[in-house]
């Protein structure tokens, strides 16, 4: 009777844990990890790790779930044995009955719903058990394993993208908990989502056509330059040569009211940035010099066409 016990209990202990660590797993922020492992925590790195190769994570929690299960259901089958003396049909039917809410509300229900609501520190304490199990459980979660990525690859699934997915929805829940905790302001949060999200834009997917853009030829009367600035709302205008064939530079409508003279003879130079670069990166650049407008340069250092700060603000600012 004690043997059938001991091991209800170690059954039942096993599916809280593996319950429980597979809800924290899904649950647990990224961030987090990657700070404490940068901290030279290794746990933390093992558990990133697994992030990274969550394919290996399920299957360990599998095999874990299963051997739990077994545990307990062997275990109950022995109590069975021990209470009657003689094979009896209604209690080997009778005593799973009993035994399965407690299997549920303490093997399942109980840990998951723990790990659901702390799931940092709880996957951390438990992180050293987990990342031995991993190893005890290697030659079998390495089949599953290598048959997911088997999977993974006929579908055409890339694990980058799915590791980009995974960083973004985590970033986005440490934007919530600051708010929901007074760190953040919900218009700051938006700015941050914002920043997520052209994070990864390229800039010649925003830069105009230069062949698009109402250019000013140097030497042109600046009463007749401003007159169309102020009908088209123009902060800024590109210049060109008096042939109207060669990019010089920029003017700002703020500078023709200030500057003196009745033509456009002086221009802010245009500084380069490649279409390879990203929104941020150019956005940087921008700010940087105090740049208002930009050349976006192909690989050869050819003009593809003409960046406006404002087309790098505007998204951050959207709904802000």
């Amino acid at each position: 009777m004690m043997v059938g016990i001991g091991l209800f209990f170690l059954g039942l202990l096993l599916s809280a844990f593996f319950s429980g660590s597979e809800t924290g797993f899904y649950r647990a922020t990224r961030v987090r990890l990657v700070l404490d492992g940068l901290a030279g925590d290794p746990v933390a790195r093992g558990l990133l790790w697994l992030t990274n190769n969550p394919a290996l994570f399920v299957a360990t929690t599998l095999v874990g779930n299963n051997l739990a299960n077994y545990l307990t259901s062997f275990a109950i089958v022995l109590m069975a044995q021990t209470i009657t003396a003689t094979p009896s049909v209604f209690v080997e039917l009778v005593t799973p009955v009993v035994f399965s809410p407690i299997v549920f509300v303490y093997g399942e229900l109980l840990p998951k719903n723990l790990f659901y609501y702390s799931p940092n520190s709880l996957l951390r304490r438990c992180g050293p058990v987990f990342l031995f199990f991993v190893a005890v459980f290697a030659p079998i979660s390495a089949v599953l394993w290598g048959l997911g990525r088997m999977l993974q690859s006929l579908l055409g699934e890339a694990p980058h993208r799915v590791q980009l997915a995974l960083a973004r929805k985590e970033l986005q829940q440490v934007l919530e908990e600051g708010q929901d905790a007074g760190i953040l302001q919900p218009a700051q949060r938006k700015l941050a989502q914002n920043l997520f999200a052209v994070a990864s834009h390229r800039v010649q997917d925003l830069c105009v056509p230069s062949g698009r853009m109402a250019s000013i030829r140097l030497g042109a009367n600046k009463r007749e330059v401003l007159r169309v600035a102020r009908r088209h709302g123009t902060a800024v205008s590109p210049v060109v040569d008096a042939h109207g064939r060669e990019l010089l530079g920029y003017v700002r409508t703020v500078d023709l009211y200030l500057e003196a003279g009745d033509r456009v003879e002086t221009y802010r130079p245009l500084p380069s940035i490649a279409a390879s670069e990203s929104h941020l990166a150019a956005l940087i650049q921008m700010q940087s010099g105090k740049e208002e407008l930009a050349r976006v340069v192909d690989a050869d250092g050819a003009t593809i066409g003409l960046l406006y700060a404002s087309e790098l603000t505007e998204p951050l600012f959207r709904d802000a």
